[in-house]
């Protein structure tokens, strides 16, 4: 048997080497096949689940933007306005007035809390909704309010959360659109009605900014309606209000 030349091991090595090289590469490119199939599946998962969350806020808002008739609205009411800047509760003159008997159901302004509710939320449940008072604030920094009977809460969620998205983004609201239950204990809706928008507006000179003239405005509805809700914002927006610059 020939003997091994130096020449036939370096020969020798080289071709181990480069069949380590060779299956080194075969195995980082399983690697990154895998890696890129675990990535198109997290991708296409993503994608189904945004699909199928946007085709339910679809279905939610086709749900509620029916005939505007079938809602049972009643007129927008006018009403006189009262308690702009008069702030009662816990940090003011008057602080153990915590509850404000107001004149309308729902309150469309009156006397409020300091602080506005100025969290992201824009749908409250019973769990987590703001007192009537702190909300009222809202009003009066220009937000449109639309309550609710509670006993719908369940049955009207994914709606109440497409609706808000999609009034938010008129240029109208400016994001001041909140949905929350009414609290029975400041008085019993009318018969039939489970839903009520409320907004305080006020004429006020752009150049001083002195409030003018102030009303309320309500609306009452039996049923909950896109259109209804899309035309009492725009007739009464954001800026039409005795503070719209506040948060």
């Amino acid at each position: 048997m020939a003997r091994e030349t130096s020449r036939d091991r370096r020969e020798r090595v080289a071709a181990m080497q480069a069949a380590q090289k060779k299956a080194e590469r075969r195995r980082l490119l399983v690697v990154i096949g895998a890696c890129v199939a675990v990535v198109a599946i997290i991708g296409a998962a993503v994608a189904w689940a945004v699909l199928g969350e946007q085709n339910k806020k679809e279905e939610a808002l086709s749900a509620i933007s029916g005939d505007v008739a079938a809602a049972a609205c009643d007129p927008i009411t006018n009403d006189p306005a009262s308690g702009s800047s008069e702030h009662v509760g816990p940090g003011t003159n008057q602080p153990n007035l915590t509850t404000v008997k107001y004149a309308t159901v729902p309150p469309s302004s009156g006397q409020h809390f300091a602080a506005p509710a100025v969290d992201s939320r824009r749908v409250y449940t019973v769990a987590d909704a703001p007192k009537i008072e702190t909300l009222v604030h809202n009003l009066e920094h220009g937000y449109t309010i639309l309550w609710y009977d509670r006993s719908v809460e369940t049955e009207q969620a994914a709606a109440f959360q497409a609706l808000a998205t999609k009034v938010n983004a008129m240029k109208e609201s400016a994001n001041k659109f909140l949905i929350s239950p009414w609290d029975p204990a400041y008085g019993a809706f009318p018969a039939g009605k489970k839903y009520a928008l409320s907004h305080w507006a006020a004429d006020v000179d752009q150049s001083t900014g002195k409030v003018g003239q102030q009303m309320g405005h309500r609306q009452l509805c039996g049923g909950l309606n896109t259109t209804v809700v899309e035309d009492f914002v725009k007739k009464f927006p954001w800026s039409s209000a005795p503070e719209p610059g506040a948060a």
